[in-house]
């Protein structure tokens, strides 16, 4: 199966589960790794037989932006499901972080999901 990735998103948004985390914008690095089938693409050159990257990127970026969780895992989720809308997403992976959170380490989350859209 092909691949998109899309990586090195910085996004600021509201998302934590401890006192304050949520009163203030604070970064968020995300990955996405798709996995889709791109010989129609390939053979074609039509932007729209891929996934428009670009389009996608602006979706995320406005998730993490507008909404606010508590869970990393809950973003994520909610990031998969911007991805499945397109079903001809097959398979896709979300790691988001939270960059020198801990003392300079920096913790995140991989959500790794099967489509249930996918045709």
């Amino acid at each position: 199966m092909d691949r998109i990735a899309l990586r090195g998103m910085r996004v600021y948004g509201r998302h934590g589960a401890n006192p304050g985390e949520r009163d203030r914008e604070q970064p968020f690095d995300i990955d996405v790794l798709l996995e889709i089938d791109l010989r129609s693409a390939q053979a074609s050159d039509v932007l729209g037989d891929t996934l428009d990257y670009a389009g996608l990127h602006r979706r995320l970026a406005e998730v993490v932006r507008t909404r606010s969780y508590a869970l990393l895992e809950r973003l994520a989720g909610e990031l998969l499901h911007v991805v499945f809308a397109d079903a001809r997403v097959r398979r896709a992976q979300i790691t988001i972080a939270k960059p020198a959170l801990l003392d300079g380490a920096t913790p995140s989350v991989t959500l790794e999901r099967d489509n249930p859209r996918w045709r």
